[in-house]
C-alpha cells in the first residue's frame, strides 16, 4: 500500500520560513523514478499545484512561489521538501503531496497558516 505522509506545516508570521517533508511508503511505489508534486488549497479556493520535481531533479514553479520555494527530493529516504521561505498571508493553505496527478498518490495534508 502506497503512502505519502506530509509534515513540517504550523504557524509562522509573515516572511518567516518552514520546511515541509513529504515521505513515501509501500514497496511498489519507485520513489526515485517518480514525478513528486506540491499542491495547496486555500480554503474556498481550487487545489493548486506549486512545484515539480522529476527523477532526474528537474524542477519547475507556479510564478505565485517561484523565487521564494524551493523543491527538492532525497530518494535513498523517499521523501520530497517544500522549503518555503518569504511566506505570505495569502500562502495560508492545506500543502499536499503527490504522484500521478488527481488520480495518482496524495497525502493527507498538512496546514500552514501565515499570520502575525
Amino acid at each position: 500500500q502506497v503512502q505519502l505522509v506530509e509534515s513540517g506545516g504550523g504557524l509562522v508570521q509573515p516572511g518567516g520560513s518552514l520546511r515541509l517533508s513529504c515521505a513515501a511508503s509501500g514497496s511498489s511505489f519507485s520513489f526515485r523514478y517518480m514525478t513528486m508534486d506540491w499542491y495547496r488549497q486555500a480554503p474556498g479556493k481550487e487545489r493548486e499545484m506549486l512545484a515539480t520535481i522529476t527523477s532526474g531533479g528537474r524542477t519547475n514553479y507556479v510564478d505565485s512561489v517561484k523565487g521564494r520555494f524551493t523543491i527538492s527530493r532525497d530518494n535513498d529516504k523517499r521523501t520530497v521538501y517544500l522549503q518555503m521561505n518569504s511566506l505570505r498571508p495569502e500562502d495560508t493553505a492545506v500543502y499536499y503531496c503527490n504522484s500521478g496527478g488527481a488520480r495518482g498518490y496524495w497525502g493527507q495534508g498538512t496546514q500552514v497558516t501565515v499570520s502575525s
